[in-house]
């Protein structure tokens, strides 16, 4: 029996049902746990995981992280789809993410997974620069945290690395400024898809002038 099935817990576990690329997911968000923004599905989640689907994604052999993960979905479907993906989220969240893990991760496929703490401006550096994909979906809300996911994000990339980044940009306050100026400092960004206030942007870093990978 998996942790999944075993484990109780005091507070309201919501369950709700979603199929991509094939993957039926089920993913359980824990009301009243204190997790604040953390324990809802949230629509750019659920477009950039469409995204993967309508594009065909495959990431078998890419080495991923996560920010921000959530209830995990995003990083879980990553995961069926081949990647080898860390799931990173502050620690009070990893909880939630180790269970829909569990539901939803066969485990002949769980080693492809990691869930890991990850504060941004605090922790990137106990993680290494050789990612190959970076995801992040509805994490750009919070001004005062855009400094630190920047330090982050820079971080974590090589001159190789994609960040795949989706934004609600009418909702999230300053969403707009991040994606439009903040980012175009350090990060060549291209809008891919949208879908209703929802913008996927596909990020690499830039590489300064005249020098070599």
């Amino acid at each position: 029996m998996s942790s999944a099935e075993d484990t109780s817990f005091s507070f309201e576990m919501e369950e709700k049902l979603y199929e991509f690329s094939g993957h039926p997911l089920k993913i359980t968000t824990f009301k009243g746990a204190d997790l604040g923004v953390s324990a809802f599905v949230w629509e750019p989640g659920l477009v950039l995981c469409r995204y993967f689907e309508n594009e065909k994604i495959n990431f078998t052999g890419k080495k991923m992280i996560e920010l921000g993960s959530g209830t995990g979905i995003v990083g879980i479907l990553a995961a069926l789809l081949g990647g080898d993906v860390t799931l990173t989220d502050r620690p009070y969240v990893l909880k939630q993410i180790e269970y829909n893990v569990s539901a939803n991760i066969p485990l002949n496929f769980r080693h492809r997974s990691k869930i890991s703490a990850l504060a941004w401006g605090a922790d990137q550096n106990i993680y290494p620069s050789d990612f190959d994909v970076i995801l992040g979906s509805d994490i750009v809300y919070n001004p005062t945290h855009f400094p630190d996911l920047l330090q982050t994000l820079l971080h974590l990339c090589n001159e190789k690395t994609i960040v795949y980044m989706c934004s609600n940009m009418v909702a999230r306050e300053g969403a707009t400024n991040f994606h439009q100026e903040l980012l175009q400092e350090q990060f060549n960004s291209e809008l891919i898809h949208t879908s209703g206030s929802n913008c996927i942007y596909k990020l690499t870093k830039k590489t300064p002038s005249g020098e070599r990978d």
